[in-house]
């Protein structure tokens, strides 16, 4: 029998240098290599060009009273960019705190529902369009709703506006998360007598919770860096302002305004506060990266 087996097995490929075949698929192997390095030595190296020239410009900006000191009026020297920044955290925060519950939610209802109802299909469909919306189209939407109605703009407005940005990012989070958890465990928690909004919440989502966590630290990312909808909503304010409901400063307009002016201390707080928010950026996505892997390593 076993000789049998041995005839009726397929010869293998010849993969001697001399074979055309071997020798056309083994191009196509360096070649699709070269290609690769290629494109990732040109995405380092432009990636590294930026980092550099942000790091030479805009430490020479990183002081005390880029901290301490409002933005500058126009034409007079020193400032900072506290104002922005306070309401910069200010907004992030309460959008934070909007989004947060919903996307958790919304992904929950998904993984449960999604996959028998219409309604769960359509939800997923609309997030799906609202992560490649542009940002500009959900301000004027925001504008639109609220801040036309209300004739003034806010930093209400603006933690509306980036949290309908954040929302579909935790919400994809969530969804894809708990869809990783095995089904021999929720099998098992409903052969306990466990009710299904416990098997969701205390079960399927404690599960996953790392990876929940890094959902929303990446949406904190992706909105800290908003221009365009804050340029309808929060606009912008040249003073101190904790009233959330006026005229909100924020570092991405105070960087889109003041990288454009034509005085030296401007461009050079913009240089500063661009270096900030990137580094901000980046040490969110390392943090995610990092409590992710490490419960995954546990």
């Amino acid at each position: 029998m076993s000789d049998n087996y041995l005839a009726a097995a397929p010869l293998p490929l010849n993969s001697s240098p001399d074979n055309p075949v071997y020798k056309r698929r083994l191009l196509t192997h360096k070649i699709g290599i070269a290609l690769s390095s290629l494109a990732m030595a040109l995405g380092v190296f432009f990636l590294m060009w930026i980092l550099a020239t942000l790091l030479i410009k805009g430490f020479s900006a990183i002081s005390v009273a880029m901290f301490v000191d409002t933005t500058p009026a126009p034409g007079s020297d020193g400032g900072g960019l506290m104002n922005a920044i306070v309401g910069s955290f200010m907004m992030v925060g309460f959008a934070t705190l909007i989004s947060t519950p919903i996307g958790i939610l919304a992904g929950i209802y998904l993984a449960e529902y999604g996959d028998k109802s219409w309604f769960g299909g359509v939800t997923r469909f609309v997030t799906d369009i609202m992560l490649s919306a542009p940002s500009i189209v959900i301000g004027l939407f925001v504008y639109a709703i609220y801040v036309y109605n209300v004739k003034h703009f806010s930093g209400w407005a603006g933690s509306l506006a980036i949290s309908l940005i954040a929302i579909p990012v935790v919400v994809r989070t969530t969804d894809n998360m708990l869809g990783l958890v095995p089904t021999s465990l929720r099998e098992a928690a409903f052969a306990l007598g466990a009710p299904r909004w416990k098997v969701a919440l205390l079960i399927r989502l404690r599960a996953v919770k790392a990876g929940v966590i890094t959902g929303i630290l990446l949406a904190v990312a992706r909105i800290s860096g908003e221009t365009a909808p804050l340029l309808f909503t929060a606009l912008n304010n040249q003073f101190y302002n904790g009233n959330m409901n006026k005229p909100m400063a924020n570092l991405p307009v105070v960087i889109y305004q003041f990288a454009m002016s034509p005085y030296d201390n401007w461009r050079e707080l913009a240089w500063g506060g661009a270096l900030l928010i990137t580094f901000s950026v980046l040490g969110l996505n390392i943090l995610s990266r990092t409590m992710f892997n490490q419960k995954v390593q546990n």
